[in-house]
């Protein structure tokens, strides 16, 4: 069962074995000639043969001479390969309609009613109405078989609906197993003696300097996730269990204060999701064998509660306590139950989609807690479903309370500022990318470093998080001591460097002519990107 459990939904068997086998089904249905008899009945009752002696418009009564008003019964006679062609027009034509009403629908849930609070991606919606063409290419087939065309139509239809499921999946990278679907616990349990206490663990300095004389402790190869429950003290919020990974180095007997990664998954969404979804643990892996065990210690905790809930990482009265939770109790935890510095240079906060925008709220609010900050394709502003829903339901109608968690808010009451901040948005989603550049401008004029890219061929989906989280993973390992060694963002083919400095000059210009605000031109700031990008790190190095 735990095999089964584990069972990859996005690359392997699974995937390949479902595709092929709903391929081999269409092309034996198409391939398949319609029914004839079926058919003759149809052009029979087309074409007034439909009478008494002949109710059931029996072909073999068609074909006898006189039974028939001439020229009717001379149409009524058409060969088999006209009524092979008039099945394939039918089974064409209801395709055609059934693609068609599914984008219309699917168009008006992503762009209209907005019903999951950010736009589908294409990829997405191109599945969904490929779905409704082949489901209803199918149905008609069935009515209008018999026998094994009509069996194997049939058993195509959940195949279809199946493989559609699993495109929309591999669109947005989201559940990566079959235990994943259903929410089934994925790592075990911290146990006490997994991991010694922080107090008197060596800095990573002197851990370096014993790699390099061959000292280290006896280690594992390669670090763990393991799930634990953080008690909300403080709060009172009631959290699902957190995960945490561990690198070798932090599972020796005599661990180093290590740097720390609190990392938030979106909404819908679980700490279980991160992990899997983001691909974070082979890079932590990596990058530990590559600089002697070291590797931030990571810690996804629940920000929400409940994949149905939207805490806003605010402290409301509708799901409780989310910010103290995550920034007095889960800290708390953290700095008693592992082996981690304390100082706030050494502690990122981040996420995807809402836990992104909870990174951009919490981090600069909490400047003596995370002294870095990583977003991926974050909203302007806290919002659940929209903005006066937000208002009224979590904040009584306060909009000055509302606006104490709008990001560029927070940056701007505490300015100055010396933290940094990496930002990703994918190249189809046009909405993150406008709150990147947003974001990120408030950032500079508060006195961040900020970096900010764009994931080629992502969207709204976690393979922004994958195609950026090296990067800046890298970037925080070096700021924090972990290594030296950092690739140049240009060496990144699926990334583009954001000019926000440029971005901020041409609003300001436009502002001052009174033209329209909208979206810069993406393509035109690549070049100029990447040296605003590399003079920040300069900086932070």
């Amino acid at each position: 069962m735990n095999a089964v459990m584990h069972t990859h939904l996005l690359i392997g068997w699974l995937p390949t074995s479902l595709f092929s086998i709903t391929i081999i089904g269409l092309v034996l249905v198409l391939a398949m000639k319609p029914d004839k008899s079926r058919h003759a009945r149809l052009s029979a009752r087309h074409n007034g043969n439909w009478h008494s002696g002949n109710r059931y418009g029996d072909p073999r009564h068609l074909s006898q001479p006189g039974k028939g008003s001439g020229q009717q019964g001379a149409r009524g006679n058409q060969p088999m390969s006209m009524r092979s062609r008039l099945g394939r027009m039918q089974e064409f034509l209801a395709a055609l309609v059934g693609g068609v009403l599914g984008y219309v629908l699917v168009w008006l849930i992503s762009d209209v009613w907005m019903v999951f609070g950010v736009n589908l991606e294409l990829l997405a919606m191109a599945a969904v109405a490929l779905a409704f063409a082949l489901l209803a290419l199918l149905i008609v087939v069935i009515v209008d078989s018999n026998n094994v065309r009509r069996v194997i139509a049939a058993v195509t239809v959940p195949l279809v609906i199946a493989s559609s499921a699993l495109l929309i999946d591999m669109s947005y990278g989201e559940y990566t197993t079959i235990g994943s679907l259903f929410n089934a616990p994925n790592y075990r349990p911290l146990g006490r003696h997994t991991v010694r206490r922080a107090s008197g663990t060596t800095s990573v300095a002197q851990w370096r300097l014993m790699a390099g004389e061959g000292r280290t402790p006896i280690m594992p190869g390669q670090g763990e996730v393991r799930r634990v429950p953080i008690p909300p003290t403080a709060s009172g919020f009631v959290a699902r269990e957190a995960d945490v990974y561990l690198p070798p180095a932090a599972l020796s007997k005599r661990p180093p204060r290590l740097p720390v990664m609190i990392m938030l998954a979106g909404q819908p969404g679980s700490p279980d999701r991160f992990f899997e979804a983001s691909g974070i643990v082979d890079m932590l892996n990596e990058y530990a064998a590559a600089h002697d065990g070291l590797a931030p210690i990571v810690v996804s905790p629940d920000q929400n509660g409940s994949a149905a809930h939207n805490s806003l990482c605010a402290d409301t009265p509708v799901y409780g306590k989310a910010e103290t939770y995550l920034t007095i109790d889960v800290t708390d935890w953290i700095k008693g139950h592992l082996p981690v510095s304390h100082s706030p240079s050494q502690w990122l906060i981040g996420g995807f989609s809402q836990g992104g925008t909870c990174s951009t709220q919490l981090g600069p609010a909490h400047p003596e807690l995370y002294g870095h900050i990583f977003a991926a394709d974050g909203e302007l502003e806290p919002t659940d479903r929209t903005r006066e829903n937000t208002i009224d339901r979590y904040f009584a109608g306060n909009v000055k309370d509302y606006e104490r968690h709008v990001p560029t808010h927070i940056i701007a009451e505490h300015t100055p500022s010396s933290q940094t901040m990496f930002s990703a948005a994918g190249s189809w989603d046009r909405n993150s990318q406008r709150n990147q550049e947003a974001i990120g401008q408030a950032a500079l004029r508060s006195g961040m470093q900020v970096i900010a890219v764009v994931v080629h061929n992502a969207g709204h989906d976690w393979h922004t998080v994958q195609a950026s989280l090296k990067p800046a993973l890298e970037r925080f390992c070096r700021q924090t001591g972990l290594g030296d060694d950092v690739a140049p963002l240009s060496s990144y083919t699926d990334l583009r460097t954001v000019d926000l400095r440029g971005a901020d000059s041409r609003q300001t210009h436009a502002s001052s002519a009174r033209k329209p605000h909208g979206l810069n031109n993406p393509g035109n700031s690549s070049r100029s990107g990447d040296s605003n990008t590399h003079s920040s790190e300069r900086t932070s190095a």
